[in-house]
C-alpha cells in the first residue's frame, strides 16, 4: 500500500551539499502533510522540517537557512536539499507522511554522514 523510499544519502564533507529524495507510492505528497525527521545513535528522532498541503513549512532551528524541503507533485516525490552541512547533521534521515486522524507512515531511513 503506502511506501516511502528514501535515496540520495551517503558521505559528504562539512560545508558541502546533499539532496535526499523520498519516492512515495500509495499516498500523495501533495495531498498530505509531509516531512523529514532524523535520528542519531542514542538520541531521539527529531523534526527536521514539515510541509503542509498548502506549502507551509516548519523547520527546526538547527537547519533553518540551510535545508529546504520541496515536492515534485508530478513525480510524487519529496526532497530535502541540504546545504552547508555540519557534522552534527549526521543521522539517519526518515521521510514521513501523515494523514491527520489516520496513520503516519515512515520510510526505512537513509544514512547521512558529514565528515569534518
Amino acid at each position: 500500500q503506502v511506501q516511502l523510499v528514501e535515496s540520495g544519502g551517503g558521505l559528504v564533507q562539512a560545508g558541502g551539499s546533499m539532496r535526499l529524495s523520498c519516492a512515495a507510492s500509495g499516498i500523495s505528497v501533495s495531498a498530505n502533510t509531509m516531512g523529514w525527521y532524523r535520528q542519531a545513535p542514542g538520541r531521539q528522532r527529531e523534526l527536521v522540517v514539515t510541509i503542509t498541503t498548502g506549502g507551509t513549512t516548519n523547520y527546526a532551528d538547527s537547519v533553518k537557512g540551510r535545508f529546504t524541503i520541496s515536492r515534485d507533485n508530478a513525480k510524487n516525490t519529496l526532497y530535502l536539499q541540504m546545504n552547508s552541512v555540519k557534522p552534527e547533521d549526521t543521522a539517519v534521515y526518515y521521510c514521513n507522511a501523515r494523514r491527520p486522524f489516520q496513520n503516519t507512515y515512515w520510510g526505512q531511513g537513509i544514512q547521512v554522514t558529514v565528515s569534518s
